[in-house]
């Protein structure tokens, strides 16, 4: 935990917060905190700074906290991702809230197994405690906005032209394409599909919805993998 969090319903009095549950185990066991100590902070979709322990026991931890930084600038990015299995979808969901994404939407696809979508990790409560993992590693308060699409045409239909319009969409798909681009200055929806990729039909609709299709070189790399590694060349 690089910046410990907190929201507005943390706070005792202006200017103190008590925490309690999982940040306080962190303070004890991880940082072995102690009355005095100072730390970073920050405000969930908030500020950052700094904050300087007044009590900590086995109950609670108060701090006095001054917010002063703003977060780091989001990616120029929308991230749109065929439904990973429950496993590795924890694992992009942290790496997505520790890279700056901003808005990522899951959405369905031939491939994807009809059983992901009853996974407990799509609840809202469950999907929020991951991002907010993936901030405090990386240092950032604003939480993603996750959308989950369960049809696959409808949203290409009547969602992807709205995330499209004004920027570049770029759908990363296996095969003899030209190389995804490097470094660019221009906002971006990056589409993803499930390890394999898209169907031939799927791809064709998305090509329709004016995405062009690029490669992320000769390797199927697993979804995790793909991700970081498209968001590297783009950034």
């Amino acid at each position: 935990m690089n910046l410990l969090l907190f929201t507005d319903s943390d706070r005792v009095e202006p200017g103190k917060i008590e925490l309690r549950g999982r940040r306080l185990q962190h303070l004890r066991q991880v940082h072995r905190a102690t009355v005095g100590d100072t730390l970073r902070v920050g405000e969930v979709d908030g500020l950052m700074g700094e904050g300087k322990i007044l009590e900590i026991n086995d109950e609670a931890a108060v701090l006095t906290v001054s917010l002063h930084q703003s977060p780091p600038a989001k990616l120029p990015l929308c991230l749109v991702l065929a439904l990973p299995r429950p496993k590795m979808l924890r694992r992009i969901l942290r790496g997505v809230a520790e890279f700056g994404v901003a808005e990522l939407h899951l959405i369905n696809s031939f491939r994807v197994e009809k059983s992901y979508w009853q996974s407990p990790v799509l609840d809202a409560d469950t999907i929020r405690e991951y991002l907010l993992q993936g901030l405090e590693q990386s240092r950032d308060t604003c939480i993603p906005v996750v959308h989950c699409q369960q049809r696959f045409k409808p949203f290409v239909e009547d969602v992807l032209p709205a995330l499209v319009a004004g920027r570049r969409a770029l759908l990363a798909h296996p095969g003899d394409y030209p190389p995804c681009p490097h470094n660019v200055a221009e906002e971006i929806v990056l589409i993803m599909g499930p390890e394999g990729g898209f169907i031939p039909y799927e791809v064709e609709q998305l090509q329709q919805a004016g995405c062009e299709v690029v490669s992320l070189g000769p390797r199927i790399l697993r979804v995790e993998n793909a991700v970081s590694s498209a968001l590297g060349r783009l950034f």
